[in-house]
């Protein structure tokens, strides 16, 4: 039997990405000029890329709890949301995917991001990480229906 969903796994990750998402709204209001220049630039690789750190902290304790979930690589563990119908294929596909590209890049390669294509992704797409969470909050809600063990 696999355990269940751990509620102190899964929660405080959410408020963090709520929290997240909240700076990147504020960043997000800069015109490119002021948002290219030194703190705002900064702060808003720093929000995105914990945002996305915790939608795969989240994307990966689900898939660990999934018969055949298991995934190493964040784009895999992307296109696993949607294979195992956490989430819509197409979504895993056109949103989850790009996240994880967004996520590595943030990490390993953070020298090249240029300000014009992090100020359209936080201006543009953040409602795909809001999206995120409303479908796990709809396996919260229900994780039977997904063929999850109750919260723990």
């Amino acid at each position: 039997m696999t355990p269940p969903l751990a509620r102190e796994a899964i929660i405080p990750r959410i408020d963090g990405i709520r929290r997240n998402l909240k700076k990147l709204e504020e960043l997000a209001k800069l015109p490119l000029k002021q948002f290219s220049q030194g703190d705002p630039f900064d702060l808003a690789q720093h929000h995105l890329r914990l945002a996305l750190e915790g939608v795969f902290h989240i994307a990966t304790h689900i898939l660990a709890r999934l018969p055949g979930g298991r995934a190493t690589e964040y784009k895999e563990i992307a296109l696993k949301l949607g294979e195992q119908g956490i989430v819509p294929k197409e979504f895993a596909e056109r949103a989850l995917t790009p996240m994880a590209g967004m996520r590595n890049i943030l990490v390993h390669h953070y020298s090249d991001i240029q300000p014009r294509r992090l100020h359209d992704i936080v201006k543009n797409h953040r409602d795909d990480i809001e999206r995120f969470l409303k479908y796990v909050k709809a396996v919260l809600e229900n994780p039977k229906k997904f063929g999850l063990n109750s919260l723990k």
